[in-house]
């Protein structure tokens, strides 16, 4: 591929999963061609449908995933707590709940074999830094990676207007208050 085919490619991409993120994975493909500045023809030339799009955003976002899982992984064991919370943080910062609900649609009518291995390879590099995290004794035992990353996209689905102008900083506020309830002291069992 061109280089100026993939940089146009990646424009698509990326303007999909802010506008997914933003109004759901039904808004008009022409408006993220649009803001992506390219013709829908352009846009169909490199994706064929919605669900193959659909799943482009989903590998950029594994993508995005495992990038953060091997960067905690390299610091996880030197500077234990600040490399735990910047990994959940940039896990806040993906947008995951969003985009889950976005996407969730072309989740429950089936996976593509690319995105079910690349969610596989995903998961296995969270385990990882949470297995780390969890020699550091920064989380529980009892907690896995699926927990994590589910909790994470609960944290950041979007909020009402009114709820996001009442209380601008309850995403922050929940990130600490699940973070304190991975920690070991705060394990029931």
């Amino acid at each position: 591929m061109r280089a100026d085919a993939a940089l146009r490619r990646q424009a698509i991409v990326r303007e999909a999963r802010r506008l997914f993120a933003e109004h759901g994975a039904m808004i008009a493909l022409e408006t993220i061609a649009e803001a992506s500045g390219v013709g829908i023809a352009t846009l169909y030339r490199n994706f064929d449908s919605r669900a193959a799009l659909a799943d482009e955003v989903a590998l950029a976002i594994l993508s995005d995933m495992r990038e953060a899982s091997s960067e905690a992984l390299i610091t996880v064991g030197s500077q234990a707590e600040s490399a735990w919370r910047d990994y959940i943080d940039r896990l806040v910062e993906l947008d995951l709940g969003a985009l889950t609900a976005a996407l969730s649609g072309f989740v429950a009518a089936g996976m593509s074999e690319s995105v079910r291995d690349a969610q596989a390879q995903t998961l296995s590099g969270v385990e990882e830094v949470l297995a780390a995290a969890q020699s550091a004794g920064l989380v529980r035992t009892n907690f896995g990676a699926l927990e994590l990353i589910v909790g994470i996209g609960m944290i950041t689905r979007p909020q009402l207007p009114a709820i996001h102008e009442a209380a601008p900083s309850l995403t922050s506020q929940l990130v600490d208050i699940f973070v304190t309830g991975m920690r070991p002291t705060a394990d029931p069992s």
